[in-house]
C-alpha cells in the first residue's frame, strides 16, 4: 500500500509500506481522505518545527477518515462498511495526566505523524491504517470522507473554545483566518458568541471566515489602524481573543482592543514570543494556552454529522495521493489555499 513519507526538508515521497496485524480490539480502516495540516507543512518545508526535527523517515498525516475494512473479534463500536473519522491521539490512560482527565498531556502520547518522540509516531497518510477501537469514531450517514476528515482540526478549535470559558453573548476576536482560525469562528459561533471579528494579513481567507460565521473581518496589513479605531475605545471591546496565526505581532498588536480582564487563548504555535508584560499586568489579561483535544473529537464528529455546519467552503482542493508533492506545494501557498486534502481512492 501507499504512504506519504517525509525524509527531510522538501524530501517528500509516496512509497510502499505495510499494515500491522489486526488485534482483537483493533479496527482496519481503508483511508479515503486526509487533510494537510500546518504541522505537516512544517515537516515538509522545514524538516520540523522549533526544536523538533525529523530524524527518520516518517509517514505524515493526522486529519484522516475512511471506511472500516475489518474489525477484531472483541470490537463492538464499529463494523465493516462503517465510515469513520480517525482520532489520531492515543493516550496511555494510566499516567497522572490521563487520570486527571488531561489526556492531551499524556506522558506517553502516541499522536499520528509526530516527530516529538523517537522512534517517531507514523502517521495516517496511507491506504490502510490499523487503529484501536476507541480511535475509530463512526460518522453519521451521509457524511462524506472529506467532511469527516475535518473532525480533527475542528476538535482543536472546540478545545480552544472550552479553554476560553463561556462565550455566550461575548465579543470575540480571532487573529489568523486560516483553517484553524476559520474553524475557531465556527466553534465560537456554536458557543453563542454575539460578535466575531476575524483578521488576517491577506484578503484571501477573510470571505471564508465570514461564511463560517464571522460578523466582521479586517485585513490588518492593508488597514493596520482599523481594528484599534473601531474597537480600541474605553480600553478595548473584545471579551475574548483567539490567536490562531502563531505570529507574535498578531498577539501583541491586538492587546489594545481587548478589554481589561479579557481572556486570550493562544492556539497558533510560532516559536518564541516577546510580550509587553506591563500591558498584560495593567489590563489583567488571562492568557491561556490550548493544546490538542480529547473528548472534543467526539463532539466534532457529532457536530459535523448534525448538518448544522457546512465546512465545504474551507476545502480548496482534493488531490490524488500519488500527487502528494503537488498537494503540499499548493497547501503551502496561503494566497491560493485554505485546506487541501489528499484523495486515497
Amino acid at each position: 500500500m501507499r504512504a506519504v513519507v517525509i525524509h527531510a526538508e522538501k524530501d517528500l515521497r509516496v512509497e510502499p509500506t505495510t499494515a500491522p496485524e489486526l488485534g482483537p480490539r483493533d479496527v482496519r480502516v481503508r483511508i479515503e481522505a486526509g487533510g494537510i495540516c500546518g504541522s505537516d507543512l512544517h515537516y515538509y518545508l522545514h524538516g520540523g518545527f522549533g526544536t523538533i526535527r525529523v530524524r527518520e523517515p516518517m509517514i505524515l498525516g493526522h486529519e484522516i477518515a475512511g471506511r472500516v475494512e475489518a474489525v477484531g473479534g472483541e470490537v463492538s463500536r464499529v463494523k465493516p462498511g462503517d465510515r469513520v473519522a480517525v482520532n489520531p491521539s492515543r493516550a496511555c490512560g494510566h499516567c497522572r495526566y490521563c487520570q486527571m482527565g488531561l489526556q492531551q498531556h499524556c506522558t506517553d502520547m502516541l499522536f499520528y505523524g509526530s516527530a516529538m518522540r523517537f522512534p517517531h509516531v507514523q502517521g495516517g497518510f496511507r491506504d490502510v491504517l490499523v487503529v484501536e477501537e476507541r480511535q475509530a469514531v463512526k460518522v453519521a450517514d451521509g457524511v462524506t470522507a472529506a467532511q469527516a476528515a475535518f473532525a480533527e482540526p475542528l476538535s482543536v478549535c472546540l478545545h480552544a473554545a472550552k479553554r476560553a470559558g463561556p462565550l455566550l453573548g461575548k465579543r470575540v476576536l480571532v487573529t489568523g483566518a486560516g483553517p484553524i482560525g476559520a474553524l475557531t469562528v465556527v466553534a465560537a459561533k456554536a458557543a453563542g458568541a454575539a460578535e466575531i471579528v476575524a483578521t488576517d494579513v491577506v484578503d484571501g481567507p477573510l470571505p471564508i471566515a465570514r461564511r463560517m460565521g464571522a460578523t466582521g473581518t479586517v485585513n490588518v496589513a492593508a488597514e493596520p489602524e482599523r481594528l484599534k479605531e473601531e474597537y480600541g475605545a474605553e480600553k478595548g471591546a473584545f471579551d475574548v481573543m483567539f490567536e490562531a496565526s502563531g505570529n507574535q505581532h498578531a498577539l501583541s498588536g491586538a492587546l489594545d482592543v481587548i478589554r481589561p480582564g479579557g481572556v486570550i487563548v493562544q492556539i497558533g504555535v510560532g516559536g518564541q514570543f516577546t510580550l509587553p508584560m506591563n500591558v498584560v499586568v495593567a489590563k489583567e489579561f488571562d492568557l491561556r494556552g490550548s493544546f490538542r483535544f480529547h473528548e472534543e473529537f467526539d463532539w466534532a464528529v457529532a457536530m459535523i454529522g448534525s448538518g448544522r455546519i457546512d465546512l465545504s467552503p474551507l476545502l480548496t482542493a482534493t488531490i490524488p495521493v500519488d500527487r502528494a508533492v503537488e498537494a503540499f506545494d499548493l497547501a503551502s501557498d496561503k494566497s491560493k489555499a485554505i485546506k487541501v486534502q489528499l484523495d486515497f481512492a
